[in-house]
């Protein structure tokens, strides 16, 4: 049972009992000072960094997509319909290539080992942001078509980056107790939080919008270097190499004792109905028995993210404040930044927060499906706040401010509850030979949701 209280499976094993040989061979160290949890949120951290800079820094890229010269000039209607669809025009280009690189790396999953799969990427995301943080201050005003293309490719490489580091450091969790996914997956909202003080910070501070943005995009070169250097200080520490005895992939295994061997090979036969009795683990995991067990979970997972890359940040970013006409500070430069950025991030992470005390409905639970299902209200409600510019729908029923800060708040707080609880419950239903397989396939299904939806919020912001 999955039950909100201390004793609850954050605390538990990983996944299955152990054998009682490694049992009794070795008592299982504590975490000393949380330091591998802290690890752990400070890379969930890094993992979305990339994709909550590049769509928080809105008001740059509309600076850049745009005649900056003041000059009207040939490509004025191309550079507005940039600018117009801009978050529509990311989504696409972070999401697509992404789901390629999870079929690619769940092949890859016996084959590179997680440490050479999780620094390569780290290193391809600060190369990319590097180049992104010096064209800041390049004067991109007569090639605005070009300096688009750049950035989408850029978008296209970090996000891909980004998706195997994820997967990669969400499998690698799933040998480690619960509460080490919820960390991560914690890290993952306050990324999302930590963009947007950042973006609101520069905002206020810096009398430029290139001032702003350099200072915002070396925030997150730094903040990539920490994760390298986290990342690597994670298998020194004892409570993280009692648990990364049994990934046979790891690096730091070189020096083990031999008595591993004997633990490597008592695994073999864990679970007969997935594994071929007395064989050694293939270099591709089976996928079907991952799909059959994880169907459920992989749609409310696949849902959650699919109606919230919809909702933000393609309309939530453009909802203004009805009373912008009255030209203050709060309703034309904060209004975005503090009601769509920020409250839906921290949203996020309060609810992907709760998942630490209460872990319900379970896994098998039919009510799970029935919430996130029932998130397809938030829809409409978006919709008909005041989103502008709108060209079909000319009807604004929620005419009020306090209304899209309500329906943001709902955004942030299901989809990091209820999306929290379908991604850690998912390897923790498989055997400890699928862990690591089942988290990328998990995974697979986020990125898929967030596909299909970017897709779909390009069509949408079209039809209103």
């Amino acid at each position: 049972m999955y039950q909100p209280a201390a004793s609850s499976l954050l605390e538990e094993e990983p996944l299955i009992e152990e054998p009682s040989l490694n049992t009794y061979r070795r008592q299982k160290p504590n975490d000393r000072l949380n330091g591998a949890y802290t690890i752990f949120f400070l890379l969930g951290i890094g993992s979305l960094l990339p994709w909550n800079f590049f769509i928080t820094a809105k008001q740059y890229w509309m600076y850049k997509l745009q005649n900056c010269s003041g000059q009207p000039g040939a490509t004025g209607q191309g550079a507005s319909d940039l600018r117009d669809f801009f978050e529509s025009y990311i989504s696409i280009a972070s999401t697509v290539p992404s789901v390629l690189c999870l079929i690619g790396n769940f092949l890859l999953v016996n084959k590179v080992p997680a440490s050479v799969r999780i620094l390569s990427s780290l290193f391809v995301m600060l190369a990319v942001f590097l180049v992104i943080t010096v064209l800041v201050k390049v004067d991109t005003s007569t090639w605005t078509t070009h300096f688009f293309a750049i950035t989408i490719v850029c978008v296209v490489v970090v996000s891909s980056a980004s998706t195997i580091f994820t997967s990669s450091i969400f499998g690698l969790t799933s040998y480690f107790p619960m509460k080490n996914s919820q960390a991560l997956i914690s890290g993952q909202a306050m990324g999302g939080t930590v963009s947007a003080v950042a973006s609101v910070i520069d905002l206020a501070a810096a009398a430029d919008v290139t001032d702003s943005a350099l200072a915002y995009f070396l925030t997150a070169d730094i903040f990539i270097v920490v994760c390298i250097m986290v990342y690597l200080l994670l298998p020194k520490l004892e409570y993280s190499r009692y648990y990364m005895r049994s990934h046979k992939e790891s690096p730091y295994l070189a020096a083990e004792s031999p008595s591993s061997s004997l633990e490597e090979g008592s695994q073999g036969s864990v679970n007969d109905s997935f594994l071929a009795k007395g064989t050694s683990t293939p270099d591709i995991p089976p996928l079907r028995p991952i799909l059959r067990k994880t169907a459920v979970l992989g749609f409310c997972l696949f849902y959650v993210f699919f109606v919230s890359i919809i909702i933000f940040p393609s309309l939530s970013s453009n909802i203004e404040s009805v009373n912008k006409s009255s030209g203050s500070l709060w309703t034309n430069k904060y209004f975005v930044p503090l009601t769509s950025f920020l409250l839906y991030n921290f949203a996020d992470w309060c609810g992907r927060q709760i998942t630490a005390w209460i872990q319900a409905p379970g896994p098998k639970s039919k009510l799970l499906p029935a919430l996130v299902l029932l998130r397809t209200v938030l829809l409409p409600l978006f919709i008909l706040s005041n989103y502008q510019p709108r060209t079909q729908i000319k009807t604004v029923v929620f005419n009020r401010d306090v209304y899209p800060v309500v329906f943001t708040a709902l955004l942030g707080l299901s989809n990091g509850y209820l999306g929290t609880l379908a991604i850690i419950y998912g390897p923790k239903i498989m055997p400890k030979e699928l862990a690591e397989a089942a988290g990328v396939v998990m995974t697979f299904y986020l990125m898929l949701g967030l596909a299909l939806g970017s897709a779909c919020s390009v069509l949408l912001v079209h039809l209103i």
